[in-house]
């Protein structure tokens, strides 16, 4: 009895105390969660054409009552310890069984999935007839017995509580529907998850409020015409690019998904963000996201943005964000290195963006409310995603353009129109082009002109696939499948004597830009002697121009881009793209690659590589992928999502199929980290990379725990081994490594 009682004359808290951070009361967390959860919602409904006020009333209700079983005695004796303690009696259930009396459906599958994740509906009907109620067995006040039931009998006791402190109640009749669209289920938990997840970092002191900044996309658009307009002309195609930003910025917004396939060159960049802000204007906009296939590039496009976007007396970190890796992080220690959309510009990766349109995990999709009332950009959309994501991606897109607001652009230089196979779509549909026919057709042609595609007859190992790139003529681009290949041909050149420089993920985004700018400095002198070594990193997105260039056989699409890093502006004539295959030394393979290479090898037979126009060699290849190898992995996660399996849709929507954990490369970094001195999450961010977990779990990385625990997805990690800023990033630690280690351990 001592036990039940010892807390009743205290105020119930929902957080233990931390010293020199004090405790917080349970009254002051709910209603802090009730405001934030109602302001995400009713910000998000605005652009919502369902029911909005019942959309708002089921947020409400899951977030007056997500905390409820917290009251339970047992757990108020842990909260009311410093530093508290994992809660004796799981919390979630009480919220669960109260709704589920009061009727409110889909409040219940909020606050059931707002630390645990979206359900699989299979396994909640097993439950006893008794879905999404906690039928674990466990040890409550010593005995053992099912959580449910414990839930069950306090029920009224923590109501009391609840009420005894003032917080409201809800009518007990209430005909909310359960959503049959996993899109919007997964809006409305962000929206609950967003303010509890913000509430409790803000109370430790983990999280500041992120900085406020006014769309004002008029004055946005005056900035960015200004600064196209101040760009210099350089070269014979600036005539096009100039036609292509007027035409984009006039063009119509009404129709909610455009397409655009012009070429690289011709300044896709700043034209489709000049009808991005034509269409905030006139859709009265929350937020322009600009999604990226790779984290290198984000900085470029960044720069440019925030140059051309910035308004006076502002800061151009505010107006512009930048999210590279998947910091999604869900711990309390951890959660002021979230990264969410805010911004009125935010630039991310296809990785961050896609996954959390099918994520089931409370702090991946905590940002996604924001995307409601929202315009995207894919840019490079060739290359964003794994080919068989795009059937069920592309249902969750229109049912975003339909049911919220949203109005998207798909670019790309070798835009694959797959909207258009009902392979792919069950009602194939015309997508309407941004650019006219004509104008289509002029930058065709310049393309056609600009580069030609010649593949090598056999595999080559490392001395003769040197012997080949330095026989062409300089400045050279070599892109290799893997991090590991990279590195080792990046060193046997120097090593060589040969003028060399390397990017790959193995270096931190910060290094990568520093190294990025350097290869843009060099490719202005007239010395030419010298190759650049990447992964597909460089392939898309970056304004480089080499003179030759070269592409470990991979995909289609891979191919047609370096093409776009290849005499750029036309400026060299007969411009190369070599395609070749490695054997032998340090060199690994990407096994995932097998299907799009004989893809490759079947257009260079039947000699549609340099005929074919490269949408049409995309479209061709995205074709056969889905059809060859592809269409069980599309069927299954369609499937998934419509039998409301939400961790299967979460497992299968993976855009890479592999499990990284962030690893800090900072040694001064790594050291306030361990001190928990406040750390920024760009920062972060900016000097850490990716390395597969499995490798991590085996023990054979050089690596440091740093923060979280081992294993989990949120553990956070230290790369104890040579680091090298300025050519191989952490391969320099790695490549001794490799001469007794027989797998390729370091791809990431």
């Amino acid at each position: 009895m001592y036990r039940l009682n010892m807390h009743l004359n205290e105020e119930p808290l929902a957080h233990s105390p931390n010293p020199p951070i004090s405790e917080q009361k349970y009254s002051e967390h709910i209603e802090n969660v009730r405001q934030q959860a109602v302001t995400n919602a009713r910000s998000a409904s605005e652009y919502y054409s369902g029911e909005r006020d019942v959309f708002v009333q089921e947020i409400e209700a899951a977030a007056i009552f997500h905390d409820l079983g917290k009251l339970d005695a047992e757990n108020q004796i842990v909260l009311h310890q410093i530093h508290g303690g994992k809660l004796p009696i799981p919390h979630e259930d009480a919220g669960v069984a109260e709704l589920l009396q009061l009727g409110r459906n889909e409040s219940v599958v909020l606050v059931a999935a707002h630390h645990a994740g979206l359900f699989c509906a299979e396994e909640e009907q097993k439950k006893q007839n008794r879905p999404f109620r906690d039928m674990r067995v466990q040890t409550v006040y010593g005995l053992l017995g099912k959580v449910a039931e414990h839930t069950d009998a306090n029920l009224s006791t923590y109501l009391q509580s609840h009420e005894a402190v003032g917080l409201p109640k809800l009518p007990s009749v209430c005909k909310t529907p359960i959503h049959s669209c996993g899109f919007t289920r997964r809006i409305a938990l962000s929206c609950l998850v967003d303010a509890d997840h913000g509430d409790t970092a803000c109370h430790y002191n983990t999280e500041v409020q992120a900085t406020s900044v006014p769309c004002r996309w008029e004055e946005r658009l005056a900035a960015l015409e200004a600064y196209v307009q101040n760009l210099p002309q350089t070269c014979s195609r600036d005539a096009l690019r100039n036609e292509v930003y007027i035409v984009c910025c006039s063009a119509d917004t009404e129709i909610p998904v455009k397409a655009c396939d012009a070429p690289v060159g011709s300044g896709k960049t700043t034209a489709v963000m000049a009808n991005l802000l034509q269409a905030a204007i006139k859709r009265k906009l929350r937020h322009i996201i600009v999604v990226l296939p790779y984290t290198n590039i984000i900085k470029q496009s960044v720069k440019t943005y925030r140059e051309a976007l910035t308004l006076p007396g502002e800061n151009p970190d505010d107006v512009v964000a930048e999210h590279h890796h998947r910091a999604d992080f869900g711990s309390i220690e951890l959660r002021q290195l979230a990264t969410l959309w805010k911004a009125p510009v935010i630039v991310t990766t296809a990785v961050q963006f896609f996954e959390t349109l099918g994520s089931h995990n409370p702090a991946q999709l905590r940002k996604l409310h924001e995307l409601p009332g929202s315009a995207v950009f894919v840019d490079e959309m060739h290359t964003a995603l794994p080919t068989p994501l795009w059937p069920q991606i592309w249902r969750w897109l229109r049912t975003w353009t339909k049911e919220w607001g949203g109005y998207l652009v798909l670019a790309s230089g070798s835009l694959p129109c797959f909207w258009e196979l009902k392979e792919f779509v069950p009602e194939p549909e015309i997508v309407p082009h941004l650019l006219p026919e004509e104008l289509r057709r002029r930058l065709t042609v310049a393309e056609d002109e600009r580069i030609r595609y010649v593949t090598t007859q056999k595999p080559m190992n490392p001395t003769e696939l040197i012997k080949l790139v330095l026989e062409k003529p300089g400045p050279r681009l070599l892109i290799m499948n893997t991090v590991q290949s990279a590195a080792y041909i990046a060193d046997l050149l120097k090593k060589d004597g040969n003028h060399v420089m390397h990017i790959s993920t193995a270096l931190a985004p910060a290094h990568r830009d520093q190294i990025v700018a350097a290869v843009r400095e060099r490719l202005q002198y007239s010395f030419s002697d010298w190759t650049l070594v990447a992964t597909s990193c460089v392939e898309a997105g970056m304004d480089f121009s080499f003179r030759s260039g070269f592409r470990e056989r991979a995909t289609t699409a891979s191919l047609i881009q370096v093409g776009g890093r290849v005499s750029r502006g036309a400026e060299y004539q007969e411009a190369v793209v070599w395609d070749f295959r490695t054997e032998g030394g340090l060199l690994t393979q990407n096994p995932m690659l097998q299907l799009p290479r004989q893809i490759v090898q079947r257009l260079f037979e039947t000699n549609q590589m340099n005929t074919l126009s490269p949408g049409e060699l995309a479209k061709q290849a995205m074709l056969s992928e889905l059809t060859e190898k592809g269409k069980t992995d599309a069927e299954s996660l369609i499937k998934a999502e419509n039998q409301k399996d939400y961790p299967t849709v979460s497992r299968l929507c993976r855009v890479i199929n592999t499990d990284t954990r962030l690893v800090v490369v900072s040694k001064s970094l790594a050291e306030r980290i361990r001190n928990r001195t406040r750390v920024n999450s760009q920062e972060l961010l900016r000097l850490s990379v990716q390395m597969w977990t499995q490798k991590i779990e085996k023990g054979v990385l050089p690596i440091e725990l740093l923060r979280g625990k081992a294993g989990e997805a949120d553990a956070l990690y230290y790369w104890t081994a040579e680091y090298d800023p300025s050519f191989l990033g952490y391969m320099a630690g790695a490549l001794p490594m490799l001469e007794t280690v027989q797998e390729g351990i370091f791809i990431a």
